[in-house]
């Protein structure tokens, strides 16, 4: 995290652990407001990569899961890096500055994952840099969240992935009612003053509650190489392509895709109780027999008390048995829609 912008959130009351805003002091009020009111949350808990030079485009299109011809200044994406078997190492929301293009990810893979990405560089015209110190990522989420960037900014992206350009302030519109904001370090204090007129400032996981709740994933460390890219629903929110040339796993993801058939979906989830799941904790159901009937993606506190949270279940036990977590007798699976169908099995 940028040093002025940490200055500049503890005088506004933020309580920080490891860069990551914990609350404003009232961590439950805040969560409610995510889920009634307008809130504004810092995203320090991603990382920014930037991939520069006049090869980023086809270098990217080359190592991408997702059609990255399709990011401009207008049209941000998510895509996923995979291994050669065809399994998530790291997945991202990409937008385009410029000639420029900006991976977010979890903060914690940002440099196994510029490290790995450059290791296929080679004699490319390509530069990866973590550019998380330049960047301030600022999410916006509510009923009156257009209404203030209209108000604002003078206009807002019109549809989902959407990106508005503002001066030194781009706009994504990540759903119906939420609003990533990227801006630099000197701006950012301004912009987020004029919009905590209007809007509650709260934690970050604040954010990461309504990630969950819109079917959105991240890989963390734990989850790498977990899932293939349809287990995560990449493929339900425009992150893989199967129409593009070559990229590392294509030949796997694409036989799940025309071949095989997918056992494990992502789902959306409830547990009561204090505990809170890690990504990572693995599943059990009656019909499993011993083995594990899934895996936690994300997870965070609900507002109301309990925990929401990402799984990939296999469909089976989803569709007829109990999932409990951790083990067969762990707290139980209360399942939720998710905002997007699910393809029929």
């Amino acid at each position: 995290m940028n040093t002025d912008w940490r200055n500049f959130l503890q005088q506004q009351g933020a309580l920080l652990h490891d860069v990551i805003v914990q609350h404003f002091g009232d961590a439950q009020g805040e969560l409610a407001a995510a889920r009634n009111g307008t809130v504004l949350c810092d995203l320090s808990q991603f990382g920014v990569l930037k991939v520069a030079g006049e090869d980023a485009p086809g270098f990217l299109q080359n190592m991408l899961s997702s059609d990255v011809r399709e990011v401009s200044e207008q049209r941000a994406q998510y895509s996923s890096l995979n291994s050669p078997k065809g399994r998530i190492l790291a997945s991202f929301l990409i937008w385009r500055s410029g000639a420029d293009y900006f991976l977010q990810l979890p903060r914690s893979l940002c440099a196994p994952i510029q490290k790995r990405l450059s290791m296929f560089v080679l004699r490319s015209k390509v530069k990866i840099t973590d550019a998380s110190e330049q960047q301030v990522c600022i999410g916006l989420a509510g009923e009156g969240a257009a209404t203030l960037l209209q108000q604002q900014l003078g206009s807002t992206p019109q549809d989902t992935m959407s990106v508005g350009q503002h001066g030194d302030t781009s706009t994504i519109r990540a759903g119906a009612q939420r609003f990533q904001l990227i801006s630099t370090p000197q701006h950012a204090p301004a912009l987020w003053q004029s919009l905590s007129a209007a809007a509650r400032p709260a934690g970050s996981g604040c954010w990461d509650w309504l990630n969950i709740r819109d079917g959105i994933p991240a890989i963390t460390p734990a989850t790498q190489e977990q899932f293939v890219p349809q287990m995560a629903n990449l493929d339900l929110i425009g992150g893989v392509s199967f129409k593009k040339g070559c990229y590392p796993g294509q030949e796997i993801v694409a036989r799940m895709q025309y071949l095989g058939k997918l056992k494990r979906r992502m789902y959306l989830a409830h547990i009561e109780g204090n505990i809170v799941p890690q990504p990572g904790d693995e599943l059990y159901s009656a019909d499993m027999e011993g083995q594990t009937s899934g895996m936690v993606v994300n997870a965070t506190a609900a507002p109301g008390g309990g925990c929401d949270l990402l799984a990939v279940v296999q469909t089976s036990s989803r569709e007829t048995q109990t999932v409990h977590l951790q083990s067969p007798q762990g707290a139980v699976l209360q399942f939720l829609p998710l905002p997007y169908p699910l393809p029929s099995a």
